[in-house]
């Protein structure tokens, strides 16, 4: 039997990892979300063990003790025997982190991307509206400052009359 090199261990570890669906967002994997942080393939007491890296999206998420019990599951499944999952919380989790990918399924799924970078520098950026995600409208308003989660407030659109979640921009 030929023993594969831990580089390449550590690149399947990552893409296992990368490929758990959010709970709240199935549509969306914990990498397009920008949750996946780091994911090390090293030997301890002889074994190998795999590390993951997550940071929530705020500060006291439900979905992290799901996405934990997911990634250890699905590194398990595919043969990783030892794996610990940190709960990283510095640096806060931003919408910056999210994939452009991540982005497009969020609209493919109904739900108003987050617009414009949260660390950006200079004068700061103010979204005069949201596009609806169903029918691309800008003649949208903010029903509530809180949605589904607490990452996302809830939007009406005035030209469909749908309602819709909008990634807020933090």
């Amino acid at each position: 039997m030929t023993a594969v090199p831990r580089t390449d261990r550590a690149d399947r570890a990552r893409r296992v990892a990368a490929g758990v669906a959010d709970p709240e967002i199935p549509v969306l994997t914990i990498e397009d979300l920008g949750v996946l942080r780091a994911v090390t393939v090293a030997e301890r007491d002889g074994r190998e063990h795999v590390q993951v890296d997550i940071t929530p999206t705020y500060s006291g998420c439900p979905a992290m003790d799901a996405i934990r019990d997911d990634v250890v599951l699905a590194l398990t499944a595919d043969g990783f025997g030892d794996v610990d999952v940190r709960l990283v919380l510095s640096p806060a989790w931003t919408t910056d982190w999210m994939s452009e990918e991540g982005k497009r399924k969020l609209v493919e799924y109904g739900i108003a991307p987050p617009t414009g970078r949260a660390a950006a520098s200079g004068p700061i950026r103010l979204a005069l509206s949201v596009r609806c995600p169903r029918c691309g409208s800008l003649d949208t308003r903010e029903v509530s400052p809180f949605g589904s989660t607490s990452c996302k407030a809830l939007y009406e659109c005035r030209a469909c009359l749908e309602p819709f979640d909008h990634f807020k921009v933090i």
